[in-house]
């Protein structure tokens, strides 16, 4: 299958009755809630869609994204490459959806309000998701150091007196 460009919206009912298929890229500057978790606002997002009708008649897109990223390693500061796989299918909700029959397999997703999905946003989200909580290099290639760090010189302090040093002499008293 070629390269196609990946549409942002998408109107899933018409998808789906087309099995309409895309495998494209989509730049990572597109995705602007994204670039903010990231180091490098630069590179492409590989991403397969698959858009069907399942047994139950709900319009499903699936599909899955792979990516590298760079983020900041949360105990050393330094850069970390991350490569981000995902996996996702979704199927739209509308307001006469009822939720008790919804297949738990598919994540839910809302209509604009033209009855379409912004495919963008879906593949921020995952991406966002993917990207683990504390993102940490292993301790083998860690450069964090034990040591603790010191920033600077601190001042001696001056002897004062302690306040409480009254009560205990209150106590003494009784």
């Amino acid at each position: 299958m070629q390269k196609v460009k990946i549409p942002i919206t998408l109107h899933p009912g018409k998808a789906a009755q087309h099995r309409l298929k895309y495998d494209g890229i989509v730049p990572l500057e597109k995705l602007t809630r994204l670039e903010k978790v990231v180091q490098e606002g630069v590179g492409e997002i590989a991403v397969k869609i698959h858009c069907k009708n399942d047994d139950q008649g709900f319009a499903v897109i699936r599909g899955n994204l792979s990516t590298h990223v760079t983020v900041i390693c949360q105990r050393c500061n330094g850069d970390l490459g991350l490569d981000l796989v995902q996996d996702f299918a979704y199927s739209p909700v509308g307001e006469d959806t009822e939720l008790d029959i919804f297949p738990e397999d598919y994540d839910e997703v809302a209509l604009d309000e033209n009855g379409e999905v912004n495919v963008f946003n879906l593949i921020e989200d995952e991406l966002i998701l993917a990207i683990p909580l504390v993102a940490t290099h292993n301790e083998a290639s860690c450069s964090y150091s034990a040591k603790p760090a010191s920033f600077g010189v601190l001042k001696a302090e001056d002897d004062k007196p302690n306040p409480f040093d009254i009560l205990k002499q209150l106590k003494k008293d009784s």
